[in-house]
């Protein structure tokens, strides 16, 4: 679905990621990790057309969409959760939620939050309560349930696990597995290795700005990953 080629991103003089390939298959949930500085951020932000290409390329189900504005890739069906959550804090869960639904009509806004909802409760129980006001793990499944309005054929989460909770990890893990059971197409950075490696099905491996090696998670866990990643 995804397919990144010979990508270059630069801030000013710095080289951020140099050459990067990756390839994100159809109803699959590949993961980057690496340390913090690693350069995982910076390709989902450019995949998602936050931060310009240098060099190489971005397709999207065989469709360069390298130069496209973010907007129009949000339109072919890509979702974005930020690291960091980044909810709005004044208003309600579920006005957050349906801020990526908001070209829909009400019925199908309500079909959607009620279906989001099964998979996280909380947004039923704190649906009128200000997102500012939840823990770290609730504006996490917020954000994510923002992510998942629009119902994107690609959803990328940016440290979903980070600073969360074991309980937190756990229900957003559940999650993850659902979508890929639905079809929907993940990719997620995390440092946090072992708990995201549960719900992947491959992955990337990355160190300043560049793919120091690549497998299924199987081939992931059996590499030397434990001792430099985790």
């Amino acid at each position: 679905m995804l397919e990144v080629r010979n990508m270059v991103v630069r801030y000013g003089g710095i080289t951020a990621l140099s050459k990067v390939s990756i390839t994100v298959p159809a109803s699959e949930t590949v993961i980057l990790v690496g340390a913090n500085g690693a350069g995982k951020s910076s390709l989902i932000n450019a995949v998602i057309g936050i931060v310009p290409v240098s060099e190489g390329s971005i397709l999207l189900n065989g469709e360069d969409i390298t130069r496209m504005a973010s907007y129009d890739r949000a339109n072919q069906g890509i979702g974005y959760s930020p690291e960091g959550r980044r909810v709005f804090p004044t208003m309600t869960v579920r006005d957050n939620v349906l801020a990526g639904a908001s070209r829909l009509r009400a019925a199908e806004q309500s079909r959607i939050y009620d279906r989001l909802a099964d998979l996280f409760p909380m947004l039923k129980e704190r649906a009128n309560d200000l997102a500012g006001f939840l823990s770290g793990g609730q504006q996490q499944m917020v954000a994510i349930a923002r992510a998942m309005s629009a119902s994107p054929k690609l959803l990328l989460l940016d440290e979903p696990f980070l600073g969360l909770a074991p309980v937190w990890i756990d229900q957003i893990s559940k999650a993850i597995r659902v979508f890929r059971e639905e079809g929907v197409t993940v990719l997620m950075t995390e440092q946090m290795a072992v708990p995201a490696l549960k719900v992947a099905t491959s992955g990337y491996v990355m160190r300043t700005g560049r793919i120091l090696r690549h497998g299924t998670v199987d081939e992931l866990r059996s590499t030397a990953l434990a001792e430099e990643y985790l």
